[in-house]
This record gives C-alpha cells, structure tokens and sequence, in this order.
C-alpha cells in the first residue's frame, strides 16, 4: 500500500499559508491543503518564551514526495526555522486515498 502523509506548517499571515497551498496543489506536490486558523502558539525563541497568532497548513501528499514538499514550503515560508513535521496517514477511506493518488504524480 502506498504511504499517506499529513504535513504541518504553520504561518504569521494567512496569505502566506494560502500561497504555499496553492503552490503544493497546482505542482501536484499535494492532493489537499486545508488553512486553520488563526491558532495561538507558544513557544520558546532564542531564550524567550513567545506567544503568536499563526495560521496551520495541514497538507496531504505521499510519503516518496515530502522532500520535494519540504523545499518547496521553505522556498515560501517567511520563518528562519518554518514547523515543517510530517504525520503518517495509517489509513484512510479508500475513496480519499484513491482520490488523493489520482491528483499526485506516478510514485517515483
């Protein structure tokens, strides 16, 4: 069976989450890109504890494509270190899986 993930990236503006939608689907790099937000996030950054807005990017794509996934999102993203983790998809719908390998190209 051919590996599903979910990718995760989270943005300062909700355009920048759009675009990097965008560009994953129209690049066939993704099946589907769905924007939450806004979110609040709390982390520590360079000694001090943050608290933002952002916006998350929940990305599906196969397993063989997160490489590609990943620079792509870098070459967009606005952050010095972009959240950019990847969940494995255990299973699914066949319809959904079925759908979502019809929109990616042939696995490599």
């Amino acid at each position: 069976m051919t590996e599903y993930l979910q990718i995760i990236t989270t943005t300062e503006e909700k355009a920048e989450a759009e675009r990097i939608a965008r560009v994953l689907i129209e690049g066939r790099l993704a099946a589907c890109a769905q924007i939450i937000g806004p979110i609040t996030s709390t982390y520590s950054w360079k000694g001090q504890i943050e608290t933002s807005e952002e916006w998350q990017c929940l990305i599906k794509t196969r397993a063989d494509l997160f490489g590609e996934v990943e620079r792509s999102i870098k070459s967009l993203h606005s952050y010095e270190t972009a959240e950019i983790i990847a969940i494995p998809i255990i299973t699914g719908s066949r319809e959904y899986l079925d759908w979502m390998a019809g929109l990616l190209p042939p696995e490599i």
